[in-house]
C-alpha cells in the first residue's frame, strides 16, 4: 500500500504547541500497561499541527485499518456534501428517496421518518434492526428496514441502529449515482490528501456506510482536523459552513442507552458523531477513535484492539488533557526529542516461543491437527491445521478455513509479516516439546487470533482477542480492492 499522501500534515515540536511531552509519555505508559488495550496507532494534533504520531510495530503508518463504526462519520460527511449540492434534504421523508417501496411501506411512523432521523440514530426503533432488515429483504435491506415499524415516533428515541446509516448511505449513493468512495474522492479525500482506501460492499453492490471503511490513521486525523477547522482546509472550504457545529451538537439524548459506566456515551448523539465529556468524536468497535476537542485545540486519531473503549477514553482524559497548555512551553527540547524517539520505537510485544521445536522435530514435520472437541468454538469455520518444515529450516502453520488454506510463516524474529493472501504478522513458537502457540495479527484490522497446537492430542484451539463483526473468512480480513 502506497503512502497516504505526498503532502503530510504539518508537524511541530510538542512544546511549541503547548503540549507537555510528559503527558504523552504518561498516556503511552498507561495504554501499554493496560492488559485489555492493544494500541495500534496514535496521532495527536494541536492547533492543526501533528505533535505526536506513533505506530506500534508491526502496524505501520501507510497501512489501512478497519474503522468499523468510525465509517459512519465519513458517510454522514458525504450526506452533508450532497445536501450542499441540493441533492438531499435532511427534512425530506426517507421514503421519498425510494418511491418503489411506497406501496409496501404503510406504517405511519416509517413513512414519517426523515433523513435527519437517520443521521441522528433516531428512527424510532428501540434496538438495532440490522439482522432483521437483511432477513426481511436480503436483496434490498433498505426495503427490509422500512418494513420494520418503529417502536416510537421518529426523533423521540435513540437506538444505535445500523440500518439508519446504511439507509443514509444508500440515499447518498442513489442521488449521486456513485459509491460513497467515488463521491467523496474529489470532494473530500483528494483535497485532504487522503490516499487509497477501501470500503466493504454488500450483495446489492453498495458500500455499507455503517462500517467497513479501511483507511490509515492519517485519514482519520485529517477528517478530525477538517471538522475542527469548520470544514476549511488550507484556506479552501470543503464542508458547508456550520456543518461541523451542526453535526457535533446533540440531536437526541443517549443517557443510559449503552448501560452503566459509559459516561462518554451518555452525553448525546449528533449527526453520526458522539458527544463526549470533552468535545465530540467518531468511534468504531474495538477502539477506533477520531476525537475532536475544540476547547483544547486538539484532535486525536487512534486505532487499537480493545473491548474497553470507555477505559481508553478515560486514559486520554486523565493523562493527555492536563498536558495541553494554553501557551508554548520553553526549554523542552530534550523532552520533545525523547518523546520523538520513543514514538519511533513503539512495538507490540511478541508472543513467547522458540522458532524451532525444542525436540522431536521430526514428529512436528507434516503433523496434522483437528479442532479440539471436534469443533473450534471461537472460530467454527476452522476445520484443520498443519505444521510443515521448510527447506531453509523455517516452519509454516497452514490453517484450513471453509476449505481455503491460509499458510502462515512461523517467526524466526519477533514478528513475521506476510502480505498475501491477507496481510498478517505472526509471533510465537514452541513453548514446550509438545506445544506450539502462535498469535496472528490481521494487520488491516483490530483482530488477533491465537492458535495452540497440541502434538500429544493432534488437536488445536483458536480464540479471538477481538471477534470480527460479523464473522467472516480469514482471507477476507483485509482492505477490499
Amino acid at each position: 500500500m502506497s503512502p497516504t499522501s505526498a503532502d503530510p500534515p504539518p508537524a511541530s515540536a510538542p512544546a511549541a504547541q503547548g503540549v507537555d511531552a510528559a503527558g504523552v509519555h504518561a498516556l503511552l505508559d498507561a495504554l501499554e500497561a493496560a492488559g485489555d488495550i492493544e494500541p495500534h496507532s496514535l496521532m495527536i494534533l494541536r492547533h492543526g499541527r501533528v505533535v505526536a504520531a506513533g505506530w506500534w510495530a508491526p502496524y505501520t503508518p501507510a497501512r489501512p485499518h478497519l474503522l468499523y463504526s468510525l465509517s459512519k462519520s465519513f458517510t454522514v460527511t458525504a450526506a452533508a456534501l450532497a445536501e450542499a449540492e441540493g441533492l438531499i434534504d435532511f427534512d425530506a421523508p426517507v421514503i421519498s428517496h425510494f418511491p418503489e417501496f411506497a406501496a409496501d411501506v404503510t406504517d405511519p411512523r416509517s413513512r414519517a421518518m426523515r433523513v435527519r432521523h437517520l443521521a441522528s440514530m433516531a428512527s424510532g426503533h428501540d434496538r438495532d434492526t440490522v439482522d432483521a432488515a437483511y432477513r426481511r429483504d436480503p436483496a434490498e435491506p433498505v426495503r427490509g428496514f422500512l418494513l420494520i415499524p418503529p417502536d416510537r415516533d421518529p426523533g423521540t428515541l435513540f437506538a444505535y441502529n445500523q440500518p439508519n446509516t446504511y439507509t443514509l448511505g444508500a440515499v447518498v449513493q442513489r442521488v449521486t449515482g456513485q459509491s460513497l468512495t467515488d463521491y467523496l474522492r474529489p470532494r473530500l479525500l483528494d483535497p485532504l490528501g487522503i490516499g487509497p482506501t477501501g470500503w466493504v460492499r454488500d450483495r446489492t453492490g453498495r458500500e455499507i456506510g455503517f462500517s467497513g471503511l479501511y483507511a490509515p490513521t492519517d485519514a482519520v486525523a485529517r477528517l478530525g482536523a477538517l471538522y475542527f477547522a469548520d470544514g476549511v482546509h488550507k484556506g479552501r472550504r470543503l464542508l458547508p459552513e456550520g456543518w461541523a457545529a451542526r453535526a457535533s451538537r446533540p440531536h437526541i439524548a443517549t443517557a443510559g442507552a449503552l448501560g452503566e459506566d459509559h459516561p462518554d456515551w451518555d452525553q448525546g448523539y449528533g449527526h453520526h458523531f458522539w458527544i463526549s465529556r470533552h468535545g465530540y468524536r467518531g468511534d468504531g468497535a474495538y477502539g477506533q477513535f477520531c476525537l475532536v476537542l475544540p476547547e483544547h485545540g486538539a484532535v486525536i486519531a487512534a486505532t487499537s484492539a480493545t473491548e474497553r473503549m470507555q477505559d481508553y477514553l478515560d486514559l486520554v482524559w486523565r493523562h493527555l488533557l492536563p498536558a495541553l497548555h494554553p501557551a508554548p512551553l520553553t526549554g523542552r527540547d530534550a523532552e520533545d526529542a525523547a518523546l520523538r524517539d520513543r514514538l519511533a520505537r513503539l512495538s507490540l510485544p511478541p508472543a513467547p516461543g522458540r522458532p524451532v521445536p525444542p525436540e522431536r522435530a521430526a514428529d512436528w514435520a507434516g503433523a496434522v491437527f483437528a479442532p479440539a472437541g471436534g469443533t473450534c468454538a471461537d472460530q467454527p469455520t476452522l476445520t484443520g491445521a498443519q505444521v510443515t518444515a521448510a527447506a531453509d529450516g523455517g516452519w509454516t502453520l497452514t490453517l484450513t478455513d471453509r476449505g481455503e488454506p491460509l499458510s502462515l510463516r512461523l517467526p524466526d524474529t519477533a514478528w513475521t509479516v506476510t502480505e498475501e493472501p491477507v496481510p498478517t504478522a505472526v509471533s510465537g513458537g514452541w513453548t514446550g516439546p509438545g506445544t506450539l502457540t502462535a498469535d496472528v495479527l490481521f494487520l488491516e484490522t483490530p483482530h488477533r487470533l491465537r492458535l495452540t497446537c497440541s502434538l500429544a492430542n493432534r488437536t488445536f484451539t483458536a480464540s479471538w482477542a477481538t471477534r470480527p463483526l460479523p464473522p467472516t473468512r480469514l482471507r477476507r480480513l483485509r482492505c477490499p480492492g
